[in-house]
């Protein structure tokens, strides 16, 4: 390890007379060293940690005998072309050839024949648009001279009386609620480009098209509930005019991010509220099937995570490992031996799930893999957590004690994934899942009201859905709109994962007559 820096004390009115002083001559060793010290000082307090990789957090020795995580040979991600096949949401354009077709005579040598080939060849041409775009239809009136009748041309096929359209609700929503663009911040940028819609507009717009499409997220909301495993936590939210019963004594205002997992599914909803995460999760849990087994529920330590269920029901409680492991994180400065250690021998658990991932293991097979593997390691860990407090080598109440304590009292829901098939290790699915929301909070700041915070968990709940299942969540938005009755009749048909289908079969069959 690097030798610690010489700790020396300057006020400022030392660091100005030797900055004059150097105005005059050149700097004595004494000065030139206080001068040193303190700009690597200052430098040390704005360098920020970007990372809790290991490597980073803290340097390890090179007779290091702990655990390290494998090797990782996968090249890093580079920053070259994308091939066509990822442009999904592009316009496709098929092109003959102007002159041949296939079997032609070859033009060049006159002897063979020309066959087409499987692969074309590809250009990707890629334009600018406004967000939002608009198209003044001007329709020419005629009048009777006689009878004073007046006669207007048809508008075109496909254009009604409505001025704004289903694409326009769902580009508002997803600039406002998927990538965090408040409505304002649109509102300039349209009247900059000439197509001029205020931020009330907008918000009408938006407020409309989340009534007709709110089928699909109470669907969404009772599938989840079925789910196998299910992760929630909080983040802060505000909320202008909140109403509050007088008995209610909180004062916070939170968003709740819950994402279950289920076969072949993800869906992730968003309630902002008073309520904390384990209520939200009661709520949701509510509608689950009586004859389902008992669901894994994935949260921090938090206690406020916990749902209250009635008799009868039950969850398998697990707890988030990045969680504990962060504990050691924010002390490793101080303790730098002890929290290599443990961050390097939690390095081998997260390794043995990384293969579990790349080789494409069942539930099963990864509660195999997990046993075998990453059992012995956990055994281990856990006796020298302990040993720490039993044989007095940390103090209980430093900060590297009260991490090994967290560990301790949490172990057997930090270490369900040993037990369980399914069982995941932490619960960064759920804090990616939240960031939608921190974004929103970061550039648009609160919500106005509770119906806004509604309107907006709707759509957050929709448009990150579709990114968990890989649909897209614009054209997501826009068939939900267009297709509202086939929606609020059959919700379970309009899902992120299944609307596509739904869609050609609604094309194939004809209408009847």
């Amino acid at each position: 390890m690097k030798a610690a820096r010489r700790r020396i004390d300057v006020n400022l009115e030392e660091l100005d007379r030797v900055l004059d002083g150097a105005r005059q001559a050149p700097l004595s060793e004494s000065d030139h060293g206080k001068l040193k010290e303190a700009l690597h000082a200052l430098a040390a307090m704005l360098q920020r940690r970007n990372t809790e990789k290991t490597s980073a957090v803290v340097e390890k020795p090179e007779d290091s005998q702990t655990g390290t995580q494998p090797e990782n040979n996968t090249p890093p991600p580079g920053h070259g072309r994308n091939g066509a096949d990822l442009y999904s949401g592009a316009q496709r354009v098929d092109i003959k050839h102007q002159k041949l077709t296939h079997g032609d005579r070859c033009p060049e040598c006159r002897k063979g024949n020309v066959y087409g080939q499987k692969e074309p060849k590809v250009l990707v041409r890629i334009i600018g648009q406004a967000p939002l775009a608009a198209t003044v239809y001007s329709l020419e009136r005629l009048r009777c001279g006689a009878c004073g009748q007046v006669f207007t041309a048809q508008e075109p096929e496909g254009v009604g009386e409505d001025k704004y359209d289903e694409t326009a609700a769902a580009m508002i929503a997803q600039l406002k609620y998927g990538a965090g663009t408040p409505f304002h911040r649109l509102e300039q940028l349209e009247k900059q480009l000439g197509v001029p819609l205020p931020a009330a507009t907008q918000w009408e717009i938006v407020e409309e098209a989340a009534q007709v499409i709110k089928p699909a997220r109470d669907e969404l909301i009772r599938q989840a509930a079925q789910g196998t495993v299910v992760h929630n936590d909080d983040t802060s939210m505000r909320v202008l005019r909140l109403k509050r019963d007088p008995s209610d004594e909180r004062t916070g205002v939170f968003t709740s991010g819950i994402v279950s997992v289920g076969q072949g599914w993800k869906i992730a909803l968003y309630f902002t509220g008073s309520l904390h995460a384990g209520e939200n999760i009661t709520d949701v849990l509510k509608q689950r099937r009586a004859d389902l087994p008992s669901p894994i529920q994935m949260c921090d330590a938090l206690s406020r995570n916990v749902p209250k269920l009635p008799a009868g029901a039950e969850i398998l409680l697990a707890n988030c490992l990045a969680h504990g492991r962060r504990q050691f994180v924010e002390v490793a400065e101080n303790f730098p031996n002890e929290c290599r250690y443990v961050l390097e021998m939690l390095g081998q658990v997260y390794g043995h799930d990384a293969e579990a991932r790349e080789r494409g293991l069942t539930p099963d097979e990864r509660l195999r893999l997990h046993q075998e593997r990453s059992g012995p390691v956990m055994d281990q860990l856990h006796g020298w957590l302990e040993a720490q407090l039993a044989e007095r080598r940390t103090e209980p109440n430093s900060g590297l004690g009260q991490a090994i304590m967290y560990l301790l009292r949490h172990w057997q829901p930090l270490t369900l994934f040993l037990r369980k098939a399914g069982a995941p290790l932490d619960n960064n699915l759920v804090e990616r899942a939240l960031k939608r929301a921190v974004l929103h909070r970061k550039n648009a700041l609160f919500y106005r009201t509770l119906n806004g915070a509604q309107v907006g968990d709707l759509l957050m709940s929709l448009i990150h859905t579709c990114q968990l299942c890989g649909a897209n969540s614009f054209d997501y938005l826009v068939e939900l709109q267009r297709h509202a009755q086939e929606l609020a009749a059959r919700p379970t048909e309009w899902m992120p994962w299944n609307y596509r289908e739904t869609l050609a079969r609604t094309v194939a069959i004809p209408d009847s007559p």
